[in-house]
């Protein structure tokens, strides 16, 4: 007898504003939206250029960061240094001005966190990062890119986990790149968080030479 029953419905590349999946985030953001009722306090969309030859990696949205804003690194430091980089090296134009509005558009390049929702002191449990991956995964299946920027060890191995790519053929090391046996090229990065930048563990130099590799690849293909 033929198996009528209807196939899964496809997951979207974005979680629903008002996403349910992981009790204790959700139990975070509703604290947020008493307390910030102007914050976008939701889980937050991928960013950029939907057919991009670049996927940018990130952890999650920070509180009064991505959080606030609901935009990928918009509202903190860590979109400070990022989006002069991709500015610099022509993955995006306009300018960035800490809000969404400001006018900035990305260039052949795509930003989505491997966790879309804040975390408590910004640290996602493993069963988060599981849970929000069938997002990330959405969002790569549609991408299809030519390169990834991982940046740091949680994106580096969340997104190698979502690729179906064995973890220890791959390890993370800042300024690594990795080609994968789908044929694109993973560019790992420390994140440009301001405690790696207020400790040197990452400085503006070393962030510029991971992103313009990346950059000069797509650029190429």
């Amino acid at each position: 007898m033929p198996d009528r029953s209807s196939p899964a419905a496809p997951v979207p590349a974005d979680p629903p504003h008002d996403c349910p999946l992981c009790p204790r985030l959700v139990a975070f953001r509703h604290d947020n939206q008493r307390s910030y009722p102007e914050f976008f306090n939701a889980p937050v969309p991928l960013w950029g250029d939907l057919a991009p030859g670049l996927v940018i990696v990130g952890l999650a949205p920070g509180l009064k960061g991505a959080n606030r804003t609901g935009r990928p690194f918009t509202g903190d430091y860590a979109g400070d240094l990022l989006y002069a980089t991709l500015e610099k090296f022509g993955l995006a134009t306009g300018r960035y001005a800490q809000r969404p509005d400001d006018g900035l558009e990305l260039q052949r390049t795509l930003i989505v966190n491997a966790v879309r929702c804040v975390p408590p002191q910004n640290k996602p449990t493993g069963d988060e990062i599981r849970t929000c991956r069938q997002f990330l995964n959405a969002a790569i299946d549609a991408a299809q890119p030519r390169a990834y920027l991982a940046l740091g060890r949680i994106a580096h191995d969340s997104l190698l986990t979502t690729l179906g790519e064995k973890r220890s053929r791959f390890p993370f090391t800042h300024g690594a790149e990795h080609a994968l046996t789908s044929g694109a090229t993973l560019f790992d990065s420390y994140h440009c968080s301001r405690y790696n930048t207020n400790t040197g563990v990452l400085t503006t130099p070393m962030f510029e030479d991971v992103v313009g590799r990346a950059a000069a690849l797509v650029s190429a293909s």
